[in-house]
């Protein structure tokens, strides 16, 4: 399994234990266009995914999703929270 395939298996089973269901499903059309994201639907999240999308772009999806939630209770890989880590970096330099 390459690394990229590593991670995002472990990116949907943390979106699991968060009890968020992944649906790989397009999300492009004429009024819309990405390779996926977090809604609620009926008081649930719900994390689309095209699957379409490379495997890159789907870990950028999930890691967009899931670095929103507190994940400080939930064993995370190492490899997944550096890169959910990296992303909370960035976005807080860009702020200062």
């Amino acid at each position: 399994m390459a690394q990229d395939e590593f991670l995002l298996k472990h990116f949907e089973d943390l979106a699991s234990k968060l009890g968020i269901a992944v649906r790989r499903e397009s999300v492009n059309n004429e009024e819309t266009s990405g390779k996926g994201g977090l809604c609620r639907i009926g008081g649930r999240y719900v994390l689309f995914i095209d699957p379409g999308a490379t495997t890159e772009e789907k870990i950028m999806v999930m890691k967009e999703a899931l670095r929103r939630f507190d994940l400080s209770d939930i064993y995370v890989l190492p490899a997944v929270r550096e890169l959910l880590d990296e992303e909370e970096e960035d976005i807080q330099n860009n702020k200062t």
